[in-house]
């Protein structure tokens, strides 16, 4: 039987989804709408809402349930391209509003290892990634990359460079883009990666 733990931020949603999975024989071990709340270790699959996650750190949320279970992601816009969760480690990305039969087979799909993309989308590989060398990073984009591999948080980015924390999360947000990178510690690793290769050359 499969078992799928569900963070979904809509409690009618949760209804509709709850008869959608009882009718086919799917258990639902575990809800949640928060992120801070623990995840089942029983689940096959996590089900994860993209309204539930908050904005600033919903790629670290992805990338951490990634870690231990297959993850599918409900959209409810595209406000973030489906690229950038699978990149963190989804398995899946769909539309909230699939058909019922499409979400179970989604489910199944991911949890058997498949890759599920929203029609007309298409992935991009880690392996089609880029380095920063390759990139074409700002000087600003490079002092903040460089500032990340010494482990600095963004507010101490932001007193060293003078300027404002937000103005650093958009930076960090830009070079996530143009790295293909989707969590901090993936970020971190192209950082000091890049730290590496300028001190050999």
């Amino acid at each position: 039987m499969l078992r799928v733990d569900a963070l979904i931020s809509s409690p009618i949603y949760l209804v509709g989804l709850m008869q959608i999975l009882s009718d086919e024989g799917i258990a639902l071990v575990s809800t949640r709408q928060s992120p801070a709340d623990p995840m089942s270790w029983l689940a096959d699959a996590a089900l994860i809402d993209d309204d539930a996650l908050g904005a600033a750190d919903c790629l670290d949320e992805i990338a951490e349930a990634a870690r231990t279970t297959a993850v599918l992601v409900l959209l409810n816009d595209w406000s973030l391209p489906a690229e950038e969760y699978l990149q963190a480690g989804a398995k899946g990305v769909i539309h909230k509003h699939e058909s019922a039969e499409n979400l179970v087979a989604a489910l199944r799909a991911v949890t058997a290892g498949a890759q599920v993309l929203p029609e007309g989308h298409t992935a991009t590989s880690r392996s089609e990634r880029h380095e920063p060398s390759v990139l074409n990073l700002s000087e600003r984009e490079e002092q903040v990359l460089s500032q990340i591999s010494r482990g600095l948080t963004h507010g101490q980015i932001a007193t060293r460079l003078g300027i404002s924390p937000h103005t650093v999360d958009t930076y960090v947000k830009r070079i996530r883009a143009k790295l293909g990178v989707g969590n901090k510690a993936e970020l971190t690793r192209v950082a000091l990666l890049s730290r590496l290769t300028k001190a050999v050359a």
